[in-house]
């Protein structure tokens, strides 16, 4: 990231908040240095970063383009994915009966509350922005954290929705069909059940994240078939998979828990989908200068992601005008309970990486650098159920 500071001290508040967001996706972007990477996602990148489509309070219409592939003699082309939609079939439930919805809810509850209390460093934030928070207002700047996080996994979720659709019509082997039916039932459900939580028990929904909103436009935009498995399988829902988890073992609330229990389960199927399509396509079906870009957009992907968590959304409601928007980023980046989400996330993602193919040595001293490598020896989707790793939370909590 570039330092902003000497470039901007002398501005006014509020440009100095507008030049240091063109810096930060300047900085962003200086990372990219496959031509073909940068082509993929430069469109989406100002429609999203720039433009800032999603927040425009309109649906946003994206031009979507695949080559749809059928197969006429319905063949069984792989007996592991056959399995795994087998479980699918039988792991689904019923957001209206499934969940306690009678569940009484106050977000502003210390005794039972959406994220602990040292999930944000309050004293850290007076010494950073000179503001100190009563008691009462540390619990609703919590709330506003809680709710921006499940606004996030709400709009990911549409996302996978859509991409699971996509991929569905595009993928090259029947069993991957069959599977990819139940992760659309399964988004479908995800995206009733996070909205229904915010806006019945929060009141409350925040606006896509400029970052996410980049990733979802490129992958709807994208016409391959193994970009749009990569991006949502590996990508966003690998790392959703970390951030549910993460959340889960946070957060009292019994209703919350109970949702992203029955979420998580559905999310490790969904990884596993992901690794067992690609495993053996980028090994065998790519050439090598193919098999570099996927792992540059990866990479880049990745950055993006890392990025979303630094909740600008609720700087721009809780602290714009009063700190600048660069100190607000150096804040959030050391948050601990972000610093949580953000290990907990990329644990999940790095290893799966591996083991598609997409971490060769060239790619590792990126990863390196932006301190991701620590996590490349963890377990991949392949070898985690819902279940293994909804137990390995509960004795972690």
């Amino acid at each position: 990231m570039i330092d902003t500071t000497k470039l901007t001290h002398l501005l006014p508040p509020k440009m100095r908040d507008r030049v240091d967001a063109y810096l930060e996706i300047l900085s962003l972007f200086s990372h990219v240095r496959d031509p073909r990477v940068m082509a993929a996602m430069a469109p989406s990148g100002v429609r999203g970063l720039i433009f800032r489509r999603g927040k425009q309070g309109v649906p946003t219409k994206m031009p979507a383009s695949h080559a749809v592939h059928f197969d006429w003699t319905y063949p069984s082309d792989m007996p592991e994915m056959h399995a795994l939609y087998v479980r699918a079939k039988q792991g689904q439930w019923d957001g209206d009966t499934y969940l306690p919805w009678h569940t009484s809810v106050d977000p502003l509850n210390p005794e039972v509350p959406l994220l602990p209390a040292e999930f944000i460093d309050f004293e850290a934030m007076r010494t950073a922005f000179g503001i100190r928070l009563s008691a009462r207002e540390q619990q609703k700047f919590l709330y506003s954290m809680a709710t921006w996080t499940l606004s996030q996994f709400l709009h990911g979720e549409q996302g996978a929705l859509f991409a699971a659709a996509q991929v569905t019509e595009a993928v090259q082997f029947f069993d991957g069909k069959l599977y990819g039916a139940t992760q659309v039932m399964d988004e479908g459900r995800h995206v009733e059940v996070f909205h229904r939580y915010l806006d019945e028990k929060l009141h409350r929904v925040y606006q896509i994240n400029d970052n996410l909103f980049v990733i979802i436009d490129s992958l709807m935009t994208d016409s391959r078939w193994d970009m749009k498995f990569l991006g949502m399988q590996i990508m966003i829902e690998g790392l959703a998979l970390g951030a549910f988890g993460s959340l889960y073992k946070m957060t009292k609330e019994p209703l919350l828990r109970e949702l992203l229990k029955m979420v998580i389960q559905d999310e490790a199927r969904h990884v596993h989908y992901g690794v067992l399509a690609l495993r053996e396509h980028i090994a065998k079906e790519l050439s090598e200068s193919e098999r570099r870009e996927r792992e540059d957009w990866a990479f880049e992907v990745a950055l993006l992601m890392r990025n979303r968590f630094l909740a600008y959304e609720v700087y721009e409601e809780w602290f714009e005008g009063l700190v600048s928007r660069e100190t607000w980023r150096r804040f959030a980046s050391e948050v601990p309970g972000m610093q949580h989400f953000r290990q907990v996330m990329f644990s999940r993602l790095v290893p799966n990486l591996r083991e598609i193919g997409l971490m060769s040595p060239r790619i590792l001293s990126h990863y390196d650098k932006v301190g991701l490598m620590k996590y490349f020896g963890g377990q991949a989707a392949d070898r985690l159920s819902g279940e293994q790793y909804l137990r390995e939370l509960d004795l972690a909590a």
